[in-house]
């Protein structure tokens, strides 16, 4: 069974904690399993996490891969490591073209069989354990071909404007589907649940070889290096409009468990382990509210009703919970830099930024390493400020630990390999601090 996680958004709901390269589904704000009476953040996991944790505790042999922009592999890779494949998207093109890339990656690049099932479904469902059980009636359902396409519908709480609605012929656990809705008003709603729909869980289960057919069908490639090549002329269609709709031959799984869309600071907020994360406290006046803070600051709160307080080095928000579901258009007008992100090697933390001057904190894990790099209009700084490592300047080795202070006028090729875990104070200096100002050379053999 192959499973593709599909891993979008645009970081906007949940700031200040989320952002372009940060998105809700790698914030950590849910305990790990066991780990219900901690409260450090070490002992938090993200919603990518947790998910591919339940997907593991389902079925150990489960092949994970997820499909996401090039601006989130490194916050996959920090999170996930090496235990998941990536296909990247060169540009957003809606849930069509993402799921044909990765099923043409799936055959073209990891030669899995046309026969073999694929499951594809969001990185971000806040569920128990029981919806990954799901998929192995998913899977048993595709490798019989019954059905073309089989879905997985949650058993509905109320009628909702904000899901699809799948309307199976029976009421059995496995049924044939009568009709596939896209999102109604509530009089609808509540019409299609007297008929014993079940909200459309985004999750798509199907025989590799029958996507690659539709792919190739409405999509004009020859493998995966070609689709990917001419990725940003493809039309910008949904899964459902493109293949569901269309399609006659559909099963459906129900599934009766937790099911939840946490796509707001208030949903979010429901789900927290814990009323505060971070440095923070609340006097006992305080009302269904939530802190979190990642700053090193105290933040206290007193007399709260109904708030969120979230602080981080991207801004601060105060807000009533309900208030807070609009908070995107506002996230939009603002004109700022990425202060803090999540990479493949560690992280980066933006301090303090002058007229010609930024300091940053970097983090690196055990064994990892920044690119061998030169910047043209900056100089720079680093003092090490934990650990020991390896800096690399010009081709040059030095032994670094704690204290030392190392210099890199511009054009100075560097590099830093952390021995242990390692963070580092970096201070540019220069008229033209940018992301852009940056050369990458090949690493020096030693």
């Amino acid at each position: 069974m192959h499973i593709v996680l599909l891993s979008g958004g645009s970081g906007k709901r949940l700031w200040p904690l989320s952002n372009d390269v940060r998105s809700k589904q790698f914030i950590k704000m849910f305990h790990k399993d066991g780990a219900e009476n901690t409260t450090g953040s070490d002992d938090l996991e993200s919603m990518v996490q947790r998910v591919y944790r339940q997907i593991k505790e389902a079925d150990d042999t489960a092949d994970v891969t997820i499909a996401t922009s090039r601006h989130q592999v490194s916050a996959i890779r920090n999170q996930l490591g090496d235990k998941v494949s990536v296909c990247v998207e060169p540009a957003r093109r809606d849930t069509f073209p993402a799921i044909a890339l990765a099923a043409s990656f799936l055959h073209y690049e990891k030669n899995i069989s046309r026969d073999d099932t694929v499951i594809v479904c969001p990185v971000d469902p806040y569920v128990d354990r029981e919806y990954f059980e799901c998929f192995k009636e998913l899977d048993k359902m595709t490798s019989e071909g019954t059905y073309s396409l089989n879905l997985m519908g949650a058993e509905p709480t109320y009628p909702s404007e904000k899901y699809g609605y799948i309307i199976p012929n029976s009421k059995d656990h496995m049924s044939s589907v009568k009709e596939f809705k896209e999102k109604p008003d509530v009089e609808t709603a509540t019409k299609y649940l007297e008929e014993g729909a079940l909200w459309n869980c985004g999750v798509f289960a199907f025989k590799l070889g029958y996507l690659l057919d539709k792919a190739h069908e409405l999509l004009d490639f020859e493998d995966f290096n070609d689709l990917s090549k001419h990725y940003e002329d493809a039309k910008k269609i949904s899964f459902d409009y493109a293949v569901v709709e269309h399609e006659s031959s559909i099963g459906v799984v129900r599934y009766d468990g937790q099911w939840k869309d946490i796509g707001s600071w208030n949903t979010f907020a429901e789900e927290m382990p814990d009323k505060i994360i971070g440095n923070a406290q609340m006097d006992d006046t305080c009302e269904d509210s939530n802190i979190v803070n990642e700053l090193n600051v105290p933040i206290l709160g007193m007399g709260l009703k109904h708030m969120i307080v979230a602080a981080s080095n991207d801004g601060i928000l105060i807000s009533d919970k309900t208030q807070s579901s609009y908070i995107k258009p506002f996230v939009e007008k603002m004109d700022q830099d990425i202060r803090y992100a999540e990479k493949s090697w560690g992280s980066f933390t933006v301090i303090d930024v002058q007229p010609e001057a930024m300091t940053i904190r970097v983090e690196l894990k055990p064994s990892h390493k920044l690119n061998y790099h030169s910047h043209e209009h900056r100089d720079e700084v680093w003092t090490i400020m934990t650990g020991e490592g390896v800096v690399i300047l010009d081709g040059k080795r030095r032994d670094v630990s704690e204290g030392d202070v190392i210099r890199m006028p511009a054009g100075c090729k560097h590099t830093v390999i952390a021995k242990t875990h390692m963070k580092i104070i970096e201070v540019q200096m220069g008229h033209e601090i940018t992301v852009e100002d940056k050369i990458k050379y090949p690493f020096p053999g030693f």
